[in-house]
């Protein structure tokens, strides 16, 4: 306990270095493949990968949290868990099968029906490395996901290339995530060398199964709200305009997945340690979360300032419509960076139940927002969907830390001055873009673009809002955790 906050600012930095080298792979494997493959591959492929969202949500069912968040937990109660998850894989990777026609059916795309079923198998990986995990992530062996987050990724994102300069079309595309599922349970079974045993149904796993469903309650509800903006695209607008919002979708989420998703598990087998000193709790919860925002805010102004030349440049000038849309969804990323750490908090303080309810509100308003925006087409919908997440970002925490003592003052005190600095940094950045740089290249505009953006986020960040935490952490991880102590130690 007493090593607790080092050991969380360790873990955090050999995660968010490892996923900077995964997401990196993605995003050359992404450019590489836009340039040897066209909109409408991606569109196909888009709406199996909307639908089968669902899938490790469902198998998942929150048991992973459930196993990581625990003060105490036994061999008995993991094995239950681990053959729940897998008995409700195949059932899933059965049904995605049946359903294969229809979908065809639906979408009027004869070639959906054979992505499917090959994308049914990343169903049964999940369900058969779900515990392991979790047992990794209960243990703090960040060091070990890292190396399998890296290898899935890494050897994943070469296959894809591979078959698409083969010839094999969109199943480069498809084979991407299968292949990365499978390799997922062969490292992590490698790493957590641990057989399940015979299920037995006790009082604790029904606790851990409760605690679980409330998990899942969320989960379920904000994917289909996350997916239903390209599933209904994809049927009014058709799959080769979906292509378009997919790749800029693809950049957003590569970009918020690196800077928040490995944070979660870090997060909650930290702040639940926490739990019984709730002055603490709310003091590293406060430094997390102000850090977090103070770095993703930048990244993502930086990106909406930037985002029509990035497409470009990476991708080339056939996916040019997909440039406005980025701009879009990297405003949105202001908001969502922070809002997507509301379940540290329902996590950590054991009140899954707050998370699901929350999860069908804040379901309900995104699909509100998809449907006023569609029939403005793409930008439509990616602008009313950025007005939600500006609505519901601060009542999300507010409503989170209630258990913890955590209010709206407290949220806007840890993440105002970076939301406001990260606006006023977009708009003057797109100002000057429009205004004084269009008649530039693309490299010279990105250049100074994104170097205005930069600075003036920074200047009024932490000359005017005095927001300087951020950067003494940011100064004591560089000094206390080098590269060799980095890889030395998890």
């Amino acid at each position: 306990m007493a090593g607790l906050g080092r050991a969380s600012l360790h873990s955090g930095m050999i995660v968010v270095a490892g996923r900077l080298v995964s997401v990196g792979s993605q995003v050359v494997s992404m450019i590489v493949l836009a340039r040897l493959l066209d909109p409408h591959d991606f569109g196909l492929t888009a709406t199996i990968f909307a639908l089968i969202g669902f899938g490790p949500m469902l198998i998942d069912l929150g048991t992973s949290d459930a196993t990581s968040q625990k003060t105490h937990i036994s061999r008995a109660e993991v094995s239950y868990l681990f053959w729940l998850n897998a008995t409700i894989a195949v059932v899933l990777a059965l049904l995605l099968i049946a359903s294969g026609g229809f979908i065809a059916k639906f979408y009027n795309e004869p070639a959906l029906s054979g992505i499917a079923a090959v994308s049914s198998l990343t169903f049964i990986a999940v369900g058969i490395s779900t515990q392991h995990l979790a047992l990794l992530r209960r243990a703090m062996q960040f060091r070990s996901l890292t190396i399998l987050d890296i290898c899935s990724n890494g050897i994943s994102s070469i296959l894809s290339i591979v078959m698409a300069l083969t010839g094999w079309g969109y199943w480069a595309l498809v084979a991407k995530p299968v292949a990365m599922a499978v390799l997922t349970v062969v490292v992590a079974w490698i790493a957590c060398p641990w057989l399940p045993g015979r299920p037995q149904q006790t009082k604790e796993t029904n606790a851990s199964v409760r605690f679980g469903l409330g998990v899942a309650g969320f989960t379920l509800t904000d994917t289909f709200a996350q997916s239903f903006d390209r599933l209904a695209l994809g049927y009014f607008y058709g799959v080769g305009t979906l292509g378009y919002y997919q790749n800029a979708f693809l950049f957003y989420t590569n970009l918020i997945n690196l800077l928040i998703g490995p944070l979660h598990n870090i997060a909650v087998s930290s702040l639940s340690k926490l739990r019984g000193n709730l002055v603490e709790f709310r003091k590293s919860w406060t430094a997390a979360l102000s850090t977090v925002s103070f770095l993703s805010t930048l990244a993502f102004a930086v990106l909406a300032v930037t985002g029509p030349d990035v497409v470009t440049i990476l991708l080339g000038e056939k996916w040019a419509p997909a440039g406005p849309v980025l701009c879009l969804f990297a405003i949105r990323g202001i908001a969502q960076a922070t809002e997507r750490t509301l379940g540290w908090l329902h996590v950590s303080t054991g009140r899954s139940d707050r998370w699901m309810r929350w999860g069908l509100l804040s379901a309900v308003c995104q699909i509100a927002a998809v449907i006023i925006g569609l029939p403005f087409g793409l930008m439509g919908v990616a602008a009313t969907s950025a007005i939600a997440i500006y609505i519901l970002f601060i009542p999300a925490l507010a409503y989170a830390g209630r258990p913890a003592g955590i209010g709206a003052k407290d949220v806007w005190a840890a993440v105002g001055p970076q939301t406001v600095a990260g606006l006023i940094a977009v708009a003057v950045g797109l100002g000057v873009r429009e205004t004084l740089l269009l008649d530039l290249s693309q490299w010279p505009r990105f250049l100074i673009a994104s170097s205005l953006s930069f600075t003036v986020y920074l200047v009024v960040a932490i000359v005017l809002f005095k927001v300087t935490q951020p950067m003494y952490l940011a100064l004591s991880a560089l000094r206390n955790f080098g590269p060799k102590r980095l890889l030395g130690n998890s």
